[in-house]
């Protein structure tokens, strides 16, 4: 489980396709501290598996290259697949018993991507639209909070194609949002507590409609 803050950029620094998938290695410092082999990490949003740790000879102390193994279907559902040597991943240690929720909680399974059609400066601020899957949209509310590459935000609006997000200077400054553009994908995942709320309530109005048929043939019958 993740809270969606994220702690700290890493960078990308090699892409090795596998018998199985592909290995994904990622240098970073702050998420290296204390993290093991089989620790979960979000990367970009993804929750991944660390399953070796290299320390760098070169750059500050304590930097490391984190490796993850991903399966392709990993690599083709998430936006992980578009990203190259030295681009900048957002990155999230699991969130421990006795820390601050100071997100939401994201789980790190990326329902799907989403497309940014629009990222321009108001102000100080930034404006973020961003095109989703038309399953994924009846999911997003506004005020609500929705996991962008890994980033808890508040959907500011829902829009026709998806929803729009207001972004503050410390987001943009902090994130790897800062070296995205107009065109790329970003991984999205929606808000825990809604999905439940929408299979619920799915599943409740799947069972009237049963009842009310079953009704209807009964009464047809007699």
């Amino acid at each position: 489980m993740f809270t969606g803050l994220i702690e700290e950029t890493g960078r990308i620094a090699r892409v090795t396709p596998t018998l199985t998938g592909i290995r994904l290695a990622v240098t970073c410092r702050t998420c290296a501290r204390g993290t093991r082999l089989g620790d979960s990490i979000a990367v970009n949003g993804a929750c991944l598996t660390v399953v070796q740790r290299v320390p760098r000879k070169s750059g500050p102390a304590g930097t490391v290259d984190l490796h993850f193994d991903l399966l392709q279907e990993t690599w083709r559902r998430t936006s992980l697949s578009q990203a190259q040597v030295g681009a900048a991943v957002n990155l999230e240690r699991a969130l421990a018993a006795n820390a601050r929720l100071g997100g939401h909680f994201v789980t790190g399974h990326v329902d799907d991507t989403g497309m940014i059609t629009r990222w321009e400066r108001s102000g100080k601020d930034h404006v973020l639209d961003i095109a989703a899957p038309a399953a994924l949209r009846p999911l997003f509310v506004p005020k609500g909070s929705v996991a962008v590459d890994g980033i808890s935000l508040t959907v500011a609006d829902v829009t026709r194609t998806g929803f729009r997000i207001w972004i503050i200077p410390h987001t943009h400054a902090v994130t790897a949002l800062h070296e995205r553009q107009v065109g790329d994908r970003v991984n999205l995942e929606t808000d825990l507590l809604g999905k439940y709320v929408a299979r619920m309530l799915g599943t409740t109005t799947s069972r009237r409609k049963r009842q009310r048929t079953g009704t209807q043939k009964d009464l047809a019958a007699s």
